[in-house]
């Protein structure tokens, strides 16, 4: 009686043992929750080549409260100094490959939506759209107060120091008439300017100009340039293509032939800005 009770108390112990040895076996191998919850890989936010810079939707209010929507293209931590509005029918998109060549250039900048106009390289007008549900008008005159807001946000941001603006077809017309006199601008470039304003005559608003001023347009334009008598005590530039060219600052883009011509002429004042106007604290 006594050994079959030993035998069996061996057979239980034994029993036991390889429960225990089972069991630590499959808690090895299973997963510790943080090895369960570790993902299977790491979303890299930054561009490998265009590591320090970076492009932030943001939203500010124009004159009359509608809400602008705008692209901060922020380079190596800089404050903008560059205010790029869109041509007809487009919006903020129509900078999307320029504004990026800024950044490489040093400047970060930044792009709005108008309340005229619709939709280019897959961004649609938000600044638009919003106008068009409040049942606003949005002809060209109306988005001068979405100019004129985004030059008091951007001065802002700047440490309130003056902006440079740049327009582009209409907008190209009004940046030329919100730039004269304004002290919160330190230079314009407008990509063809024109007769596009119902009611005002802009040759009779091009003269006496105390900033630098850039304009181009495609060469069938050139004339419709020199007919707005533009003048400026400062610096006038005025790029006069030697080829077709094309219809607003398009002619930046890389699509566009002879951009590269552009581009320098464009270049050289923003280079005269520099080592002029900020030289002299401006």
């Amino acid at each position: 009686m006594r050994f079959s009770y030993m035998f069996l108390k061996k057979i239980v112990l034994s029993f036991i043992i390889v429960l225990v040895v089972v069991s630590c076996k499959k808690n090895a191998d299973k997963p510790s929750n943080a090895e369960e919850n570790k993902p299977e890989s790491t979303i890299e936010t930054k561009v490998e080549e265009e590591p320090n810079i970076f492009v932030v939707k943001t939203t500010f209010p124009s004159k009359d409260g509608l809400m602008i929507s705008a692209d901060l293209y922020e380079v190596n931590g800089k404050k903008p100094t560059i205010l790029l509005c869109h041509q007809a029918g487009f919006s903020r998109g129509e900078y999307k490959e320029t504004a990026l060549k800024l950044n490489k250039m040093g400047y970060s900048c930044l792009a709005i939506d108008q309340r005229s106009g619709k939709e280019v390289n897959g961004v649609i007008n938000e600044t638009a759209q919003r106008a068009k549900d409040k049942g606003l008008s949005t002809k060209f005159l109306d988005a001068r107060q979405d100019i004129e807001a985004a030059i008091d946000y951007l001065y802002e941001m700047n440490g309130n120091k003056p902006v440079l603006i740049v327009g582009s077809s209409y907008s190209a017309s009004l940046v030329l008439l919100i730039g004269k006199g304004n002290s919160k601008v330190k230079a314009i470039a407008s990509f063809s300017p024109g007769e596009y304003l119902k009611g005002i005559s802009m040759k009779d608003n091009m003269q006496g100009y105390l900033s630098p001023i850039f304009v181009t347009s495609s060469q069938k334009e050139i004339q419709q340039v020199k007919d707005l008598h533009i003048s400026t005590k400062f610096e006038y530039n005025h790029f006069q293509p030697s080829f077709e060219g094309i219809h607003g600052s398009r002619a930046l883009w890389e699509t566009t032939e002879g951009n590269e011509k552009y581009w320098e002429a464009f270049e050289v004042f923003l280079e005269m800005i520099e080592n002029t106007l900020d030289s002299e604290g401006k």
